[in-house]
């Protein structure tokens, strides 16, 4: 978070040679950390701002398509029918409610592998517009701040560049950190300095109060991870199938209704779904009700689900249908109003109601996480996230700017600090390295390949040590 050269060492004059040379250890790992950052950091703040104001304005599949509100609504049947019409030979898959009454329907509809969003005025049951599901500005950025387009190899980076963040932020507090210069310095920048002392100031003292945000960005981004996320994390956190028993589970789990991006909440992607075709359940549709699109429309208004909610269709003889309503999808602006009801496709009853308040205390904060980070809390939020996204910007265009004003006039050279010799309570810095590597596997990598490159080839190589010094 902040690059000092060795003359700012000096200067604090009160700074032992002990801790000096602890300091220039530091400043290496976050120069070279901030090398492998600063790309995928940058990338990361454009397209997650780009994503909270797209969200908030126009929404993720046209869902603030505006209409104009009438008196009576057409069944949501016969505006089905028109969205299937509007692609010959297509099947309804899934109904998303309008968030208020002056906002159109969305179905999506899958002929073969090709799903499309249709969009329909509620009132009139007239298809206003269709698109391919997942093409519009909003899922481009997306694809790009998950995995850059590339799938498993792009997730791994992005997750060694979130995992080095913490690494990062860590020797970027420590060297900042007042050592007999005051609280006023950690606080507050000082601009009058002009040149790079300047870009200094700003730069460590906006990185400071920006640390406690950029952990939890970081933290709740890794959780989406396939190797921090899935393999720690997610695993040993999820919700129990047992918690609604003699209920008859399928084979597939939550994370099937995945399409792409992740929709289903974080605590249920791992638990089984459960199965129509029994007498379980709870009383859902009254005795005698067909089960259709308008009767499960009405119960899930009758059981809680107001305002924009979406109902998934029943795949295969086992499916069920399923109403859910959660702040990651942009359904409500409140994560612990939370919730996902399984209905069995021919009785109609409830085999499942899962709300906020029983999920664990890790799916709870993932909720609530994952709404903070993408900014769906409403305008208060996604202004919030968009400081955020600026900061971040600003302690990467700043590195790079004392960068430039430090390197050796005329040359292009790394000037990477150099790594002190006989460097003391080496003991401590080695504990504190494996924490890490324990805790994110990613950067316990990243930092062994590096001391591997260091030890075994740099040091080895005088013309590579001259470009990387």
């Amino acid at each position: 978070m902040v690059s000092i050269d060795s003359h700012d060492v000096q200067d604090r004059g009160a700074t032992p040679v002990r801790t000096s040379k602890l300091y220039l250890a530091a400043w290496r790992w976050h120069f070279y950390a901030g090398l492998y950052f600063i790309p995928f950091f940058i990338m990361l703040a454009v397209t997650g701002m780009s994503m909270a104001w797209i969200a908030h304005v126009d929404g993720r599949d046209g869902e603030r398509t505006a209409v104009v509100a009438q008196q009576a609504v057409q069944p949501v049947s016969a505006q089905a029918a028109a969205a299937v019409s509007a692609v010959p030979g297509s099947t309804l898959v899934q109904y998303v409610a309008p968030r208020t009454a002056d906002v159109a329907t969305i179905f999506r509809v899958d002929l073969g592998e090709v799903a499309t969003m249709v969009v329909v005025d509620p009132y009139t049951a007239t298809v206003l517009d269709q698109f391919p599901r997942r093409s519009g500005w909003y899922d481009f950025f997306d694809a790009v701040h998950g995995d850059l387009m590339l799938g498993v190899t792009g997730d791994r980076m992005i997750e060694t560049a979130a995992s080095l963040g913490m690494v990062l932020i860590a020797t970027g507090l420590y060297m900042w950190w007042p050592r007999g210069l005051g609280w006023r310095a950690l606080l507050v920048p000082s601009l009058a300095r002009g040149g790079r002392a300047m870009w200094r100031s700003a730069h460590g003292v906006i990185g400071f109060w920006l640390s406690l945000f950029l952990v939890f960005f970081l933290i709740s981004g890794l959780s989406w991870s396939g190797v921090w996320g899935e393999k720690l994390v997610q695993a040993w956190s999820q919700f129990p199938a047992e918690k609604w028993d003699n209920v008859p589970l399928s084979g597939d789990l939550h994370a099937s209704m995945n399409h792409g991006p992740k929709e289903v909440p974080w605590a249920l992607e791992l638990t089984p779904m459960p199965a129509s075709g029994s007498d379980a359940g709870s009383p859902g549709l009254a005795a005698g009700t067909a089960v259709s699109l308008e009767s499960m429309d009405r119960l899930a208004r009758e059981i809680g689900f107001a305002g924009r909610y979406q109902m998934n269709l029943p795949s295969g003889d086992t499916g069920v249908f399923t109403f859910s309503r959660d702040s990651m999808n942009t359904d409500s602006t409140d994560p612990m109003a939370d919730r996902t009801v399984h209905v069995d496709r021919f009785t109609g009853k409830i085999l499942a109601d899962v709300r906020f308040e029983d999920y664990s205390w890790a799916g709870q904060a993932m909720a609530v996480g994952i709404a903070l980070h993408m900014g769906t809390l409403g305008l208060p939020s996604v202004l919030a996230t968009t400081l955020v996204c600026l900061s971040v910007l600003f302690l990467c265009l700043s590195s790079v700017v004392m960068w430039w004003k430090r390197r050796p006039a005329g040359s292009l050279r790394l000037a990477a600090p150099p790594m002190p010799r006989d460097m003391p309570l080496w003991q401590g810095a080695v504990l504190v390295a494996l924490a890490v590597s324990l805790a994110f596997p990613m950067a316990g990598v990243t930092l062994l390949v590096v001391l591997a490159l260091d030890q075994l080839v740099l040091s080895r190589l005088a013309a590579v040590r001259r470009v990387l010094s």
